[in-house]
């Protein structure tokens, strides 16, 4: 990965762009994020342990969106079931 600058008379941007080749092979693993806060948070916090924990990771599918309801009826707890893909050496 290489990383570039982007630089017009408003903004500054520097953008991360991936050299892919012709010949990849990805996997694609299924993990699940839990938020307190909502279905982002949920996403956000799958594929963040993800990148953590795997090199490459390149794109995510939402598959299954859950919830936990707590005795007062309020939603209390987000579930998003993710595949996550990355790319093997």
């Amino acid at each position: 990965m290489s990383c570039r600058t982007i630089t017009d008379w408003k903004t500054t941007i520097k953008e991360d762009t991936m050299h892919y080749g012709e010949n990849r092979v990805y996997k694609k693993i299924e993990v699940i994020g839990v938020s307190k806060v909502g279905i982002e948070d949920a996403i956000k916090a799958a594929i963040a342990k993800a990148h953590k924990t795997l090199e490459r990771v390149s794109w995510f599918e939402v598959q299954e969106i859950h919830g936990h309801v707590g005795d007062e009826g309020q939603v209390t707890e987000y579930q998003v079931i993710l595949k996550v893909s990355f790319e093997l050496k």
